[in-house]
Parts: structure tokens; C-alpha cells; sequence
């Protein structure tokens, strides 16, 4: 049975649970456009403050996450995971329920709507209430929780987050928050009955309030050590993130909301508090620790860019589309794509541990298209070159290129960089290797001709080859005449025949397994028969435009279940899976393989990285 109050009353409206604030956004498009006024203007201030409110839990979170900038700062190095996030995806009702509470006091009130502007006295008295009444009363109030009963029933909720997060802040149940409805009210009310009540002083503390709550939980540590070396008796007046920490790892101690003071004269300040503080500050200028492997991304387009755990985390935890409420972000994420240029180095996007190992995710701020103008090839490969070399110098046993980073093009998938840097100890990885494997495993083993674009390309020549070994005929579509003699010639002499040149798609109209490597239009794919299943290894994918027909997924590997701290999707992907490339490199790194996988692929070791994959746990991921 659901202990009283645990629940939140709107818990199964989902998105309709906004629409409780509905009746504040009719009552001031009313006013504003048929009254020509804004008459009961506290309307207007309750869903100001509750959009200031989101935007700082908001901004709060997207520094948390902007890995490229705190690493080194981080308390708690474990990753969030889509548990936790999944856990705190409905972090937003504190600000519903103190929207409706604040409605409702300004209807009981109507003096409340004719507060001054600002009011010098009414922030003193404020501060004086918080610290003698607020202040105790959560601290008191908190410890009360962590008794055993009403802990499991109430408050094991917010600490069932490993990792403290800005929105950590606002997990909880709604008897806690309608507690800290009050720990709040409390020092407003008394300011505004004494007559000094202001309309800034409530924006401020409730500002003030909730950058506070974010700073103890966002798991960074900004506060310098410096500070209190030189004013100690802060320490007792201002928490600190690492503060806050030890309660979330330590339990029994540091209960204060946000001035240690009362843990001081409650005896459960932790003894450890100011030394782990000063050793984190202290060693924030330091790195941290080295990657064992890193995936080198790169940006699709603007919409995509957004599609990053510092920009909306829940948006990063499920698989990339595009949706209404980016759009309006497309100018502000350009912006900033513009700054990521004139910084020129990939930053760090995401990380994840894999039987101990630290994997990363490392990405070119570099958009798709640009890819493919001769002009901007060279000022490419430079970055992918110094993030190479960074990976060398650092210690990164592995690093694996993503789609267009390894395009045969541009650096000769990945073998310009071998060939320049001879002595590289990182290991270059394209992965096309298990990518290869991965089409190769989806096509059914009684299938005896399939028909192939993109033929002489890395994959189609590899998958060419591994077929024709099978004695599966391959219709391979090319005009070179040459590039395809040149392939045929390595096939094994007495598979050679498997091998037929076809240079239209009519050829393929009896075939009912295409395997796709070269975008081709609708009418192109209407040369297909009824029944053929399209596997493919393009970017983008087709488009499924067949209802008789099927269509395969690009190549992409399950990670294994140990998996740890994984936390975003990557592109279209789904929770937990990345392209095989990816996953390759992933393989490279586990076997501690120490040769490059970079140029053509080696067709022999194919299954030898298949069988591999398996043994570590990774799983295919088709629709096919």
C-alpha cells in the first residue's frame, strides 16, 4: 500500500499535468488582450517565477553535463544512467504545486497584489526568518526523515539517486514538498505580514532559494578552498557541493539545508567535510583520470546537436528525432556551434564504464555537410588529427572514428593519420570491421544471391568478398568496370564466378535481398520484388518507402548488460546501443588488440571480430 501523501496527486496525467497552470496563462491572455491591461497581474508574476524557477534548475543541469568543462571537478566520477533519469523525469511538479499554493494565497490575499516594487527592510527580515526559522526547522524536519519508517515510505525516494544532480534537488515525494512549501513560505509570509514585503524580494528568494539547492546537488565542485582558508567562518554560513555529497554517500551527517552551522550545533557534521572539500578544489586543476577508449564523433546537423545531455538531459535518454520544442533553439545552438569552431578541439560529450574500463565520447563540433566541400577537408582531418594526438599524449589505449570522421575521402579511412604518426601508441580503429560482420550476420544463410550498391566501396568490397566465399552470388552494382575486375581478382579463385558486374537496377528485379550501401531514391527502390528485405550500411538510411517490402536498421550493436552510468542515446540509437563502428572500436579495446584497423578490411578477420564481440557480451540490433 502507497504511504499517505508519497504519491503526487496528477502522477498519471503525464504531459496533461501542465495544463493545472492553464487557468494562469487564460486569465492573462484575457486581461492582456480584451482588457488592454494585465489586471490581476500576479498571474503573470506566479508563471514568471515558475519559469525562472525551471530555467535555473535547467541551466544548473546543462553545466553539470557540459563534461568538457567539469570533469576534473566532478565529486562523484560514476556516470547518471536512464534509471536515474528515467527515475527524476518528472522533476518539474514542485513548481505545479507551489504555482497552485501561490494562486491560491493571492486569492485569499488581494493585498499581495499591490506590493511595492522593493523594499530594503522586507530582504533583511527575510534573511532573518530564514536563518532562525527556516533554516532549523528543515534541519530538523530532514533528520526526521531519515528515521527508519518514514525514511522507506518518504524519503528513500531522493536518495535512491547515486548521483547527486540538480534535479536530484526537487526528487521527492509531495508530503516533502508540501513541507518545503512551508520551510519556504514561512520567512515570505512573515516579511510581507510585517509590511515589508516586495515583488523582488520574492523573485529573489526564490531564486536565491533554488540556485542554492542546485549548487549543493549539481555534483560539482565550485566553491574555492581558498575562500574559507581565508574567511573561515563561511564555512559554517555556506554549503558546499562536496558538503552536500557526503550526505548523499554518508547518510547520518550533514543535514542542513544550506548552512553547515546547524549541523555543527546538531553534531552531525561530518568530520571529513572540509578535507574532501580542499582536496577536490585543490586537485580540480589536475586531470583526471585517462580514458582506456574514446569514440571521436561528429555533429549531423544543428537539430542533432541539441541531442546532448547539456541541453535537455531527458531529450539526450531517448533516441534522436526532431521535435517542435527544439526549433525554437536552432539560432541559440548555432550560436553555440560557432564558439565550439573557434575553440577547434573536440570536447568531451559523454562517458561510461564496461568491466572497469572508461570509455568516452569525444566530438568534432564539425556539421555533416561540411564533410563534402573540397575547402574545408583539410581544416577536418586537422581536428581529427589533434584529437588523436591528444589521445596519444594523454594515455587512451583506443580511439575509434565515427561515420564521416574515417570517410575514405577524406583521410583514407583513418590511414593518413597511421602513416604520418607512426609511432602513435593510441590505437586508430575504424570498427567497419564489425560492421561489416554485423550485415554480414543478418543475412539469412540459405539466401543465394543478393544484389549490392555501394559495391566497390570499404564495406561493399568486404561484404562482396565474405559472401562470395559462402557461394552466395553478389550482383554488384558499379560502373567501374576496373574497381570491380580489381576486387574480383581477390576473391579466392574458384569463388571468383560468385561474383557478377551489373550496372542497372533492373538486374536486381528478381532478387529479394538488397543490401544497400549507396542512397537510392523511391523509383529506384521500386525495382525490387515484392517481399525483398533492404539491410543497409548508408547514411542516412533510406527511406522506407516499400509497404510490400522490409527494411533493415543500420548496423548496431547492443553494449553488454554491465554496462555502467550510461546515460544518452546516441543519434537514433536506442537506450544502450551504438553504431557498430563504435562498437568495434569497443572490441578492439577489450581484446587489447594492438594493431590500427584503419584503410581496407581485413575480409579474414571478420569473423574473427564477430566471435569476439559475442564472447564480450555484445549483442546485434536489427529490425530485419
Amino acid at each position: 500500500m502507497v504511504a499517505p501523501l508519497s504519491a503526487w496527486p496528477w502522477e498519471n496525467l503525464g504531459n496533461f499535468k501542465y495544463l493545472l497552470c492553464g487557468p494562469l496563462a487564460v486569465k492573462v491572455f484575457h486581461s492582456w488582450n480584451y482588457e488592454g491591461t494585465i489586471e490581476d497581474h500576479w498571474c503573470l508574476h506566479v508563471l514568471l517565477i515558475c519559469a525562472l524557477r525551471g530555467l535555473i534548475h535547467q541551466l544548473w543541469s546543462s553545466y553539470g553535463n557540459m563534461l568538457f568543462l567539469t570533469r576534473n571537478r566532478r565529486i562523484i566520477q560514476q556516470g547518471i544512467d536512464f534509471k536515474q533519469i528515467d527515475g527524476e523525469w518528472n522533476w518539474d511538479n514542485f513548481i505545479i504545486l507551489q504555482a497552485l499554493l501561490a494562486s491560491m494565497a493571492c486569492l485569499i490575499f488581494p493585498s499581495l497584489n499591490s506590493l511595492p516594487l522593493w523594499n530594503t527592510k522586507g530582504f533583511i527580515t527575510l534573511l532573518l526568518l530564514h536563518v532562525a526559522v527556516s533554516e532549523p526547522s528543515y534541519y530538523w524536519f530532514h533528520r526526521f526523515l531519515h528515521e527508519s519508517n518514514l525514511f522507506n515510505h518518504y524519503h528513500s525516494l531522493h536518495h535512491s539517486s547515486p548521483v547527486p544532480h540538480p534535479f536530484t534537488a526537487v526528487h521527492a515525494t509531495f508530503l516533502e514538498h508540501l513541507v518545503l512549501c512551508i520551510v519556504i513560505g514561512i520567512p515570505m509570509a512573515g516579511s510581507i505580514t510585517m509590511g515589508y514585503g516586495s515583488t523582488s524580494m520574492i523573485y529573489g528568494y526564490f531564486a536565491i532559494f533554488d540556485f542554492l539547492r542546485c549548487l549543493g546537488h549539481s555534483n560539482v565542485e565550485v566553491v574555492p578552498h581558498e575562500l574559507f582558508n581565508k574567511l573561515p567562518f563561511l564555512r559554517y554560513l555556506l554549503y558546499t557541493p562536496t558538503y552536500h555529497s557526503l550526505h548523499h554517500t554518508q547518510m547520518g551527517t550533514n543535514f542542513c539545508l544550506f548552512m553547515p552551522l546547524f549541523d555543527a550545533m546538531g553534531g552531525t557534521l561530518n568530520s571529513n567535510s572540509w578535507q574532501m572539500h580542499k582536496k577536490i578544489s585543490s586537485d580540480s586543476g589536475k586531470n583526471g583520470r585517462v580514458p582506456d577508449f574514446v569514440f571521436l564523433a561528429h555533429v549531423v546537423d544543428i537539430t542533432s546537436a541539441m541531442h546532448v545531455p547539456f541541453v535537455f538531459r531527458s531529450f539526450s535518454s531517448v533516441p534522436f528525432s526532431t521535435r517542435i520544442f527544439i526549433l525554437p533553439l536552432w539560432p541559440f545552438t548555432f550560436l553555440f556551434m560557432l564558439v565550439m569552431w573557434a575553440w577547434s578541439k573536440a570536447f568531451l560529450l559523454t562517458f561510461y564504464n564496461l568491466r572497469g574500463y572508461l570509455h568516452q565520447t569525444w566530438v568534432i563540433p564539425r556539421f555533416g555537410f561540411q564533410y563534402f566541400l573540397p575547402f574545408a577537408m583539410e581544416g577536418i582531418n586537422k581536428r581529427i588529427e589533434d584529437a588523436i594526438l591528444r589521445a596519444d599524449r594523454i594515455g587512451v589505449k583506443v580511439i575509434s572514428l565515427a561515420a564521416l570522421n574515417k570517410n575514405e575521402a577524406l583521410n583514407g579511412g583513418g590511414t593518413l593519420f597511421v602513416e604520418k604518426h607512426p609511432n602513435l601508441k593510441v590505437r586508430v580503429v575504424h570498427g567497419n570491421t564489425l560492421t561489416a560482420a554485423v550485415i554480414l550476420n543478418e543475412i539469412p544463410k540459405d539466401v543465394e544471391e543478393v544484389f549490392l550498391t555501394g559495391a566497390t566501396s570499404k564495406l561493399g568490397r568486404a561484404i562482396a568478398l565474405h559472401l562470395c566465399r559462402r557461394r552466395v552470388r553478389v550482383l554488384m552494382l558499379t560502373l567501374s568496370t576496373e574497381r570491380f575486375q580489381k576486387i574480383q581478382r581477390e576473391a579466392p579463385m574458384d569463388c571468383q564466378n560468385y561474383l557478377v558486374q551489373v550496372t542497372k537496377y533492373q538486374a536486381a528485379q528478381n532478387c529479394k535481398t538488397w543490401i544497400v550501401g549507396k542512397w537510392i531514391t523511391p523509383r529506384q527502390q521500386n525495382w525490387a520484388p515484392s517481399g525483398t528485405h533492404f539491410h543497409q550500411f548508408v547514411v542516412p538510411p533510406i527511406l522506407a518507402f516499400r509497404r510490400d517490402c522490409t527494411y533493415g536498421d543500420l548496423a548496431a550493436m547492443r553494449l553488454p548488460d554491465d554496462v555502467e552510468g550510461l546515460g544518452s542515446c546516441e543519434y537514433t540509437m536506442e537506450r544502450g546501443v551504438v553504431h557498430a563502428c563504435h562498437a568495434g572500436g569497443v572490441v578492439h579495446q577489450l581484446e587489447g588488440w594492438t594493431h590500427h584497423e584503419v584503410g581496407a578490411i581485413d575480409v579474414d578477420r571478420i569473423d574473427l571480430v564477430w566471435e569476439a564481440a559475442m564472447k564480450h557480451g555484445l549483442r546485434p540490433v536489427s529490425s530485419g
